[in-house]
């Protein structure tokens, strides 16, 4: 008996590299959340694997993890991390506004990414 679940049985065997693709692509000043870049990936309802795609990204990939975060418009690493800190700081370079510890996913999330790309800054 396999002890897989059958939505990973059948899973691309690069999985990772459709992962890296979508998030290569996030624009600056965006962010996409774990379980849209699943979606987008082709691997609905599998955002952990976006995780373990990004800790697999070769070191030398130029990949902007930092435009991943979770479905509540946070970050994930705990708020009292270096690394917390590390990626806060590279979205307010962006751009991206935090308040109370959140990112407004209407403005900054994929909304708010397509309406930019579509209508310009001056749309919103």
């Amino acid at each position: 008996m396999n002890s897989k679940p059958d939505n990973q049985k059948t899973a691309d065997p690069n999985w990772h590299e459709s992962v890296w693709k979508v998030v290569s692509e996030i624009p600056s000043g965006h962010v996409l959340t774990y379980g849209e870049v699943a979606r987008l990936s082709g691997m609905p309802k599998m955002a952990r694997r976006v995780s373990q795609a990004l800790r697999r990204a070769p070191r030398g990939m130029e990949l902007p993890w930092h435009r991943v975060v979770n479905s509540q418009g946070k970050i994930s690493f705990p708020e009292d991390s270096s690394g917390w800190q590390h990626q806060k700081n590279l979205l307010e370079t962006e751009g991206v506004v935090f308040l109370k510890g959140k990112i407004d996913l209407e403005i900054y999330g994929y909304r708010g990414a397509v309406d930019r790309l579509l209508w310009g800054d001056d749309g919103l």
